[in-house]
């Protein structure tokens, strides 16, 4: 099977592992992991913020951040097909009481007009408080488009300007920095938190890291525990993060080049309809006009291609680290059988 469901489906590779095996390990509740101290210091290095903290999965990541930048009743804005809105099981509302109000964008980028009209009254008693706005980039909904450091910038000086917080989810960052250019720091640098993920398409099998103040990441660490995500002896997936930050990230220029390719592919195919100008990293959005989406993903299946749901209305193809050139040959020919 060629899978391009997502690149959440890598495998470690052997190199990896090995520095799994090898990985020196202590307590991390105790604080005395090594290795994952080594990791959060190397990524407080590389984003040039305070603290860190190793967490499970992105959905932690962000929902901390959420939590410790709010109290219950309060409001975050954010784009209408954000991660937060659509992706994590409500738990916002769940976890820490507070509700998402959620603004229609381009692309997954906010007009910063759309979003101060947003921003609730602060004599307003009787609404729920804006306390952040929240950024996703790349944007998952968007086919991984990377959003412009002009408009965060634009959103993170509303952001101080109102007396709120701005967090940027940074799942995919890496693809962001990788397509644009533009460094990891420099984009932390207008957020308050950043999350960041290791499991998307830098193949680590688990794990994300939540980027702050030192006060912010110590009020994180109780929060962790208290939702069952104080780990022990985690320092063997701290080393694959830390082999993929220093291993896999130059190589998504890769991932971006196979997904523009299947674009293009798609793109030729009268029955599809496809956003080129979207297509900036490594996922490929694209709508059937002949077909349903699960008409395409289980036809596609069929003859030996994984795909996944980009929406009710779409179809997501994402390259990756296991997939290579004649991979994505072959799956084009297999768009091209199913679609045409």
């Amino acid at each position: 099977m060629i899978d391009l469901r997502s690149d959440t489906v890598t495998k470690p590779s052997q190199a990896m592992r090995k520095a799994m095996y090898e990985a020196e390990v202590g307590d991390d509740v105790y604080q005395e992991d090594s290795t994952t101290l080594e990791l959060q210091e190397y990524c407080s290095n590389l984003f040039q913020k305070e603290a860190s903290l190793f967490v499970s999965s992105g959905v932690m990541g962000n929902q901390l951040a959420l939590r410790i930048l709010t109290e219950p009743g309060d409001e975050i804005i954010c784009e209408q097909n954000a991660h937060i809105f659509n992706y994590e099981s409500g738990s916002a509302s769940a976890l820490s009481g507070i509700q998402l109000n959620p603004v229609t964008g381009i692309r997954g980028v906010m007009n910063p007009a759309d979003v101060a009209d947003a921003i609730r009254p602060k004599n307003a008693y009787y609404m729920p408080y804006t306390k952040v706005i929240a950024v996703e980039n790349s944007h998952n909904r968007a086919s991984g488009a990377v959003i412009p450091i002009e408009n965060i910038s634009a959103l993170s000086n509303l952001a101080k300007e109102n007396q709120l917080y701005f967090h940027i989810d940074g799942a995919r960052i890496w693809n962001a920095s990788i397509a644009s250019g533009i460094t990891l720091a420099e984009y932390a640098s207008y957020a308050d938190t950043i999350s960041v993920c290791f499991s998307k398409g830098l193949g680590a099998p688990i794990g994300s890291l939540l980027l702050s103040t030192k006060e912010k990441i110590k009020k994180a660490f109780r929060i962790r525990k208290s939702w069952g995500g104080g780990m022990r002896q985690v320092g063997v997936l701290s080393a694959a993060a830390l082999y993929a930050l220093k291993n896999n990230i130059n190589r998504l220029a890769e991932d971006h080049r196979r997904a523009k390719v299947i674009a293009e592919c798609l793109a030729d195919i009268s029955s599809v309809e496809i956003d080129m100008t979207s297509i900036q990293t490594n996922i490929a959005i694209f709508s059937p006009k002949k077909l349903s989406v699960n008409a395409v993903i289980e036809e596609c299946k069929v003859h030996g291609l994984l795909l996944s749901a980009g929406s009710s209305t779409s179809v997501r193809a994402i390259t990756h680290l296991d997939i290579s050139d004649s991979q994505v040959e072959k799956a084009c020919s297999i768009l091209q059988k199913v679609l045409i």
